[in-house]
Order: structure tokens, then sequence, then C-alpha cells
């Protein structure tokens, strides 16, 4: 049987549920998830394997106009995703009316490229309204084929894998078979530190903070981190603290256990803060920090 292989990029409105989609598809938490808006940052890159397929999924930021270099960096990810997609996952969920930004969603409607729609959280709607909502959409975005799904309770996902890899050419693998994601493990502890600090903060601390993870070494029964979470002011740095470390203490806690589920091992972490000033718009530092690249 022939081998298909190609990338699968994950594109919409921030909060339409694509990270739950894509860690449905891999069956792994590569996304974090929160309800706040621009969780994703970065284009994350899930692998599903199979004998005769290899599917390259990218979960993408949720489209914004931006207002700071950070944010300009983050659409250049979603960019990025209409250069080499083999396949591209529209995703709105059920309400809404139109994407953020009228320039992508013209290149939706005019893409060459397959476009899968997907009307996602039918959960919390009823028939009347997904009938409805199926017909707007179908007008909206002729050239894209439509499937209801929950991306959190299940529905549709397995459907909608199986129509990928009928769309998907044929290929060899990109990556060896074992692959799971191309972000190296440092990624992946920022990123479940940073999920914390979006669950417990409210406001701008959760968007003025990136997470640096300085020191990681894994020994046979455990694996030591170090990280240090950035914020722009000295006042962001005071509540992310909290009173007597509470706040920051909880932040370490919780990480460590996900941390622990995720590498499947015992694991020691040491969280500091530092002010780091107006990194979001500094070029040089976002650089640094994987963006921009």
């Amino acid at each position: 049987m022939a081998h298909k292989a190609g990338f699968v990029n994950i594109i919409g409105n921030p909060n339409v549920g694509k990270s739950t989609l894509m860690n449905a598809f891999v069956g792994e938490k590569l996304s974090i998830i929160t309800s706040k808006a621009q969780t994703t940052r970065h284009r994350i890159l899930g692998i599903v394997n199979g004998e005769d397929f290899q599917v390259l999924l990218s979960d993408t930021p949720g489209i914004i106009k931006p207002a700071y270099e950070l944010q300009e960096s983050m659409m250049g990810f979603v960019k990025s995703a209409f250069e080499d997609a083999d396949v591209l996952i529209y995703m709105v969920e059920i309400g809404e009316k139109e994407l953020k930004d009228e320039a992508f969603f013209n290149k939706i409607i005019s893409t060459d490229i397959p476009v899968i729609l997907l009307l996602n959280k039918i959960d919390k709607s009823n028939q009347e309204e997904l009938e409805s909502q199926v017909q707007m959409w179908t007008e909206k975005v002729p050239n894209a084929e439509i499937f209801p799904v929950s991306a959190l309770e299940g529905f549709n996902v397995a459907e909608v894998f199986n129509r990928i890899i009928e769309l998907l050419p044929e290929s060899p693998a990109f990556y060896p078979k074992d692959t799971l994601t191309d972000k190296p493990e440092r990624f992946f502890v920022n990123e479940i530190i940073r999920e914390k600090i979006l669950m417990h903060y409210k406001k701008e601390i959760p968007y003025a903070v990136e997470i640096d993870t300085q020191e990681f070494f894994e020994e046979e029964k455990i694996i030591r981190m170090r990280s240090v979470i950035m914020v722009e002011r000295e006042t962001q740095k005071g509540i992310i603290i909290g009173h007597k470390g509470a706040a920051l203490k909880r932040v370490g806690v919780e990480a460590r256990k996900d941390l622990e589920k995720f590498f499947g091992k015992q694991v020691h972490l040491e969280l500091y803060v530092k002010v780091n000033k107006n990194w979001r718009s500094d070029q040089r530092q976002l650089k640094r920090f994987g963006y921009n690249e």
C-alpha cells in the first residue's frame, strides 16, 4: 500500500478549540489549553504515525489583529501555515460568524489547498441551530468540506482524521516514525508553567509572561529543572510571587505534577521570577524565545 504523509494546519479565531482538536488527534497533551484567548503563541507540530501514513499537525495561534511585536510574530506563524499545508483545517465554533482578519478569510476561500471546515462545540447546540450554521458556512466557504464536531467530547474526530488521510499526498515520512513533535523538551516545560500562570492570574499578567527553562538535567530517577518566569514590570513580579511566595508556590506545585505526568518521571522544579522590561516589543528577546524564526 502506498505511504501518505503531509502537513495539516489548523487555523481559526482564538478559543475555538484548535488545541483541544490537536491533542485529540495526537492522543497526547502537546498544546496547553485554557479559557483565555492567545493561549497558543507558537506553531506547535504534533505527529501522528501509522503503518502507511504520517500526519504532521500544526496548532497555530488564534487569529487576531496584532497590537505589539509578540502578536505580530504569532500571526507570522499563522501565515506560514498557509505556505506548507497539504490540508487546511479551518475551525469555527457554533455561533461564530467571521474570522477576525478579512485577509486571512479571503486566503481560505481562494486557496487551492483542500479545506476542511470544522464546526466545533456542537455539544452546546441544538439540531436547528446546527443546520442553520452548516448552511451559513457552506455559503461563506464553498470550497470547504464541513464536519460538525465536538473536539472535547471526541464526536466526529475519528471521521475527520480518516478524511485527512484520504486527502494527503503519497509521500515518504518526513520524520522517524517514533517522533511525536518537533519541539524540544524544554519547550513543553515552559508551556506547562505558562499554562498554570494563565489559569491563576488575571488581566494583563499572563500576557506579560514568558518562561525560560535554563537548566534541564535528566538523571536515572529524576529530572531537575530550573525555570525563570519573565515579567515586564516590578509590580507584575510581586503579583506572580504573591503574599509570602504563596502564589508562586502554587504554580510550582501544579506545574510539577503535570511535568511528572508528561515525562513519566519524578521532577524537581525550581522557579524564579525576573523582570525583563518590554520583552514583548523587543525583536532580540522575541528571537531568543523562539518567535520571529
